[in-house]
């Protein structure tokens, strides 16, 4: 970590945005925006939105700018001619810019699409911004080893566990009792199996307090998304799985918790707004100022506890199970999702069907080892091939 964190303290801050034009990269690009003299962008990418990069690109002025569409390809070394920056396409590219020599990364690239370049930046030694929770369950042990075998920092984005790394003390992890995962519950928290079972997906979109791309919305809704980030807790800090509680927390102000062995409870808080823990990131080992809303607790008076519904939202159950499993069992899981989720979001499949795809793909495909990258992406394609026929079944 020496000489990660020797580069993180120079400035102006190299930085590269994988995923820029993603709701993550937005909100990082609006940080850096109003800050501009203590970043340099090294280089922005995104996969198919051609058009906000193009304005990214002109505004922010990187070296290289990639989209993932090879078909958009024309339209972006067009309009950037003359500019300066280097236009490039294709997945290869994306992964070359997480190669480039920033200093800092942020890993915004959304599914497993997102770990190649990810594991790009981490084995060249570079602090990365993990945005990306599905990078640490398809492959959280090869992720982990190369953030040691390179002296990388990882240093998470989701709400959640960047609550977790602020207050964990990582010096005396032993004194730790329990993590405790916030979850808001999403739109439906209160809704019968009968009433869900006639969700529209713009209805599961619909975030109650945060402002998210609609896939990470739809796992909030069937707490898909706090399951991968038990997987991912698991990874990033030295806890047993038993050792990992989730809470539902509607509010969405205690983003999480962490209890020690004498009692106490030390708790992150903050109103929901992602370019809180983006900044926290962002200017470690330092901290930015952010743009978001003070809290006020004493305008919100009332902060609501409940523990989770594991029958009308076993998402936590299966991801528990997959954790359990080990091997290919997370990477199953999180690849029947992404497409049980993209059926829903296609109207192929309705919203209870995304927990029984993903249940019938786990017990279709019995978990095995992961040596490698190639085996991680071989079990990935293997559970989405999977879980494509199993909707297919689905389909009206």
């Amino acid at each position: 970590m020496g000489e990660a964190l020797r580069q993180a303290m120079e400035a102006p801050r190299s930085v590269a945005v994988l995923g820029a034009t993603g709701s993550i990269g937005c909100n990082t690009l609006d940080l850096i925006r109003r800050n501009r003299s203590a970043y340099v962008v090294e280089a922005l990418t995104a996969n198919r939105n051609v058009n906000l990069l193009i304005a990214q690109a002109l505004e922010f002025k990187p070296k290289l700018a990639v989209i993932g569409d090879e078909a958009q390809y024309g339209a972006l070394k067009e309009a950037l001619a003359g500019s300066g920056i280097e236009a490039a396409a294709g997945p290869a590219a994306v992964s070359d810019a997480a190669a480039r020599p920033a200093q800092w990364v942020m890993a915004a690239i959304v599914g497993a699409a997102g770990l190649q370049p990810t594991l790009t930046a981490l084995r060249r030694g570079a602090v990365v911004a993990l945005a990306n929770k599905e990078c640490l369950v398809c492959a959280g042990g090869l992720m982990m080893r190369e953030v040691e075998r390179h002296g990388a920092v990882l240093l998470p984005v989701d709400s959640e566990h960047n609550a977790i790394f602020q207050v964990f003390d990582f010096e005396r992890p032993e004194r730790v009792e329990r993590i405790i995962l916030t979850a808001s519950g999403g739109p439906f928290r209160t809704w019968s199996r009968q009433e869900m079972a006639q969700v529209s997906p713009a209805q599961a979109v619909a975030h109650p307090n945060w402002e998210m791309g609609a896939k990470i919305s739809v796992d909030s809704a069937t707490m898909f998304n706090k399951g991968l980030e038990l997987i991912e807790a698991y990874h990033l800090f030295p806890v047993r799985p038993e050792q990992i509680e989730v809470l539902v927390h509607p509010q969405s102000v205690v983003h999480s918790l962490v209890a020690y062995v004498d009692g106490s409870v030390l708790a992150q808080m903050g109103t929901p707004d992602m370019r809180t823990p983006i900044a926290y990131t962002l200017g470690w080992p330092d901290r930015v100022p952010a743009p978001a809303a003070r809290l006020n607790l004493a305008h919100i008076g009332t902060l609501e506890f409940t523990a989770p519904d594991h029958e009308r939202f076993p998402a936590l159950s299966l991801a528990r199970h997959a954790l359990a499993e080990g091997g290919s069992a997370p990477t199953v899981l999180n690849a029947a999702n992404e497409v049980a989720v993209a059926g829903f979001l296609a109207r192929k499949i309705g919203f209870l069907h995304i927990a029984e795809i993903v249940q019938t793909t786990l017990e279709t495909l019995p978990a095995r080892s992961l040596a490698s990258l190639d085996d991680v992406m071989a079990a990935d394609h293997e559970a989405r091939h999977q879980a494509d026929e199993i909707m297919r079944e689905l389909e009206p």
